[in-house]
Formats: C-alpha cells, sequence, structure tokens
C-alpha cells in the first residue's frame, strides 16, 4: 500500500532533566528575551520557577504571561502577542499542557504576523512572514497527552463562531522531561493521557493508517495501557512517567497522515457544547468507537485490544472484537478513574441533542466506516450509558 507521513520539522529533545537545557538551547536558537507562556497552575507546581531560573542563568531575559486558559480562546492568544511585542521579545517559551504550548503557538504567529489570529486560521489566507524567519519558540509538555510538540500546528478556540480552529505553526524545538510530569494530579494524568490514547488509537484505525504511523502508533497504545495504571497508583513513579511522555509524544507522530477520526470528532463538539477538557471530550466515546469501526476493520481493532492487553482467538468475530476492544477500554478507563459522560450532561436526551451539530461540523473524512447522525446517536447513547 502507499503510505503518507507528513514528517514534522519539529526536533525533540526528549528524557529525564533535559528541561535544564532549555537556556542553552534558546541560546543556541539566538534569542536574548523571550516571553515566557503558562497558566497560573504550572506556576503553582513550582515548574515555571524551574523553567525561569535555568533559562535566566543562559543569561536570556524573559517576560511572562500567565494567562493561558483550557481550550485557549483567541483573544488570549492576543492579548499575549500584545505584550511579546511591546516588549520586543525575540522568541516563546511554552510551559504546560496543551493550551499553554497552543497558545504560544498562536503567539509565534503574531509576532511576525499582523493580527487578528482568525486571519490564520485554515480556512482562511495564509500565514506571512516579515523579512525571512519567524521567531523560534520552544515547547515544554508538562502532560502526556496533545503531543503538541510534535505536530506543525496549534489548536485555538474561535469564540465568535463558537469552534475550534487550527493556526499552521511548527514549533522549533520540544524539550519533552518526564521529571515535570512527577506529581501531576491523578484527574490530569488521566484525561491527558486518554487524549495521546485517542490519537493513536485513531491513527491506527484511520481509513488512512500508514506503515510509519502503525508503528509510532502501536507503540505508543502499549506504553500507555502499560504505564497509565502505574502512574495513577503512584504519580511519583518515574518509569512510568516517562513512558506515558513517550506515548503521548509517538501519538502526536502517530497523527501526522492518517489524522484523527470519530472520537476526536465527535469530542471536538462535546467539548465545546458540555465545556469537557479536551482529552476528557475526545475520549469519552473511544471505547464505543472501536466498537461501531470493528465490522469494517476488525484485524486492527482486535491488535488494539491486544495491545491493551486483551486476549482474543484467531477466528473472533467482528462482532466479538468490537465487544471486546470496547469492553477492555472502558474496563481501563473505570481503572484510572476516567470521567464518564452522565458527569456531565443532565440526561442522555441532552448528549442526543448534539447530534446535528456535531453532524454539521464534522465530515468524518477519515473514518474507514461511513457515518450518519444515527450511528453518532447510538455511540453517544451507549457511551452515557457506560
Amino acid at each position: 500500500m502507499v503510505s503518507t507521513f507528513l514528517a514534522a520539522r519539529n526536533p525533540i529533545l526528549f528524557g529525564p532533566g533535559v528541561s535544564k537545557r532549555t537556556g542553552t538551547e534558546l541560546r543556541a536558537l539566538g534569542c536574548k528575551k523571550v516571553l515566557v507562556v503558562f497558566d497560573k497552575g504550572v506556576r503553582a507546581a513550582g515548574i515555571v520557577d524551574r523553567i525561569l531560573s535555568v533559562i535566566h542563568e543562559a543569561g536570556i531575559e524573559t517576560v511572562c504571561y500567565d494567562g493561558v486558559r483550557p481550550d485557549p480562546p483567541d483573544y488570549t492568544i492576543e492579548e499575549a502577542a500584545a505584550i511579546g511585542r511591546a516588549e520586543n521579545v525575540d522568541g516563546v517559551v511554552a510551559v504546560g499542557g496543551g493550551s499553554s504550548l497552543d497558545t504560544g503557538k498562536g503567539v509565534k504567529v503574531l509576532l511576525t504576523n499582523p493580527s487578528p489570529i482568525s486571519r490564520y486560521y485554515l480556512a482562511h489566507e495564509d500565514i506571512r512572514q516579515d523579512d525571512g524567519a519567524m521567531k523560534p519558540i520552544v515547547v515544554i509538555p508538562t502532560t502526556a497527552g496533545t503531543g503538541s510538540e510534535a505536530t506543525p500546528g496549534g489548536v485555538i478556540t474561535d469564540t465568535k463562531n463558537n469552534c475550534k480552529q487550527n493556526v499552521p505553526c511548527a514549533t522549533n524545538l520540544g524539550i519533552v522531561d518526564p521529571e515535570l510530569a512527577i506529581g501531576l494530579p491523578q484527574t490530569v494524568t488521566v484525561t491527558t493521557a486518554a487524549d495521546a490514547l485517542c490519537h493513536a488509537v485513531e491513527a491506527f484505525t484511520s481509513a488512512e493508517h500508514n506503515a510509519i504511523s502503525d508503528v509510532l502508533a502501536e507503540k505508543a497504545i502499549a506504553l500507555i495501557g502499560a504505564n497509565l495504571p502505574r502512574a495513577v497508583q503512584n504519580g511519583a513513579d518515574a518509569e512510568a512517567r516517562e513512558g506515558l511522555q513517550l506515548a503521548a509524544t509517538l501519538a502526536g507522530l502517530s497523527i501526522m497522515g492518517p489524522f484523527c477520526n470519530v472520537p476526536h470528532e465527535i469530542g471536538l463538539i462535546l467539548g465545546m457544547i458540555f465545556h469537557m477538557p479536551h482529552g476528557t471530550a475526545c475520549a469519552m466515546t473511544l471505547p464505543e468507537a472501536m466498537h461501531f469501526l470493528a465490522p469494517v476493520i476488525p484485524e486492527r481493532v482486535a491488535r488494539v485490544a491486544r495491545l491493551l492487553g486483551a486476549s482474543l482467538p484467531a477466528d473472533a468475530s467482528a462482532e466479538t472484537i468490537g465487544t471486546v476492544a470496547r469492553d477492555t477500554i472502558a474496563t481501563l478507563y473505570k481503572t484510572v478513574g476516567f470521567p464518564r459522560l452522565s458527569g456531565f450532561a443532565k440526561s442522555k436526551e441532552e448528549v442526543l441533542a448534539a447530534v446535528p451539530a456535531i453532524m454539521e461540523a464534522m465530515p468524518f473524512h477519515f473514518s474507514p466506516r461511513p457515518v450518519t447522525a444515527e450511528d453518532v446517536s447510538a455511540v453517544l447513547a451507549e457511551a452515557y450509558d457506560r
């Protein structure tokens, strides 16, 4: 088969303690004064001060923006970029979860391109660079979820149209230090890892899966299955944290070509309507999506189940495969304390009322099985009852 893999040009440093090289790496990029982007929670955890310290040790000045919000709204990108322009920074450092990294990517765009950020959504005009290359960005993830350090774009909430948009923006360097995730709260550990699991599973089951992304996705799925329960049981388990961080990066790479399918497309709208964290919303229907896709790609769904520890006979029917895969993921969710859909919606009817919005917004182009409104209703109803 022909494989299409969109090789990202995002160099990544990975390993325990590697964040101590942040200042050195910024200096190598020619930075003398950077805008450091983060949320208040990451600073309260002591992580930001550690990063600021190593940046200052390298003789680099910093300006801080701590207004990052979940599912970063467009106006926060404008706020942060205005600070960066006023302070004449020559680089951006984004520290935190996916929202911080996406905010930083949007800021990078606006440091050398005129506002508003809405000009650069994928469906609108192209990004124009002023007098050469854009100012560099270094991203430092503190959660094992989005894999944004490995992907060439940032997801931003378009508050005018109440939807999410993608802005093309590669990182100049990703610094992935598993030590920064030690002690991460259980809820954040679980929901971000579930997002990474979705990336890997959806890449592997995409209508446009490929030979390269398959390798990355399979490894990521196995790592999450083996390490997520351990990290939940003991937040200071350094080996489990390293496994999850590696999985998140690999999963982010795995969607470069196959992209995501049913769970993410449903989740993007669910998250907007019910104000769910991104990882929670996208992972909410992953078990049921596997059950839905098994009739058309039974071998791939079976492989996902086995990578997560399930036993399946070689001659298992598609229905059996779908049921086992659904139940295997659902059991993992229960083990680690993943939230239930019923915790966000008042009733099943309220959830099903979201189906028209989902069908209007989402093309389901990468699903290997055609998706109808009735299919989405069935998936959501099953997820609500789980």
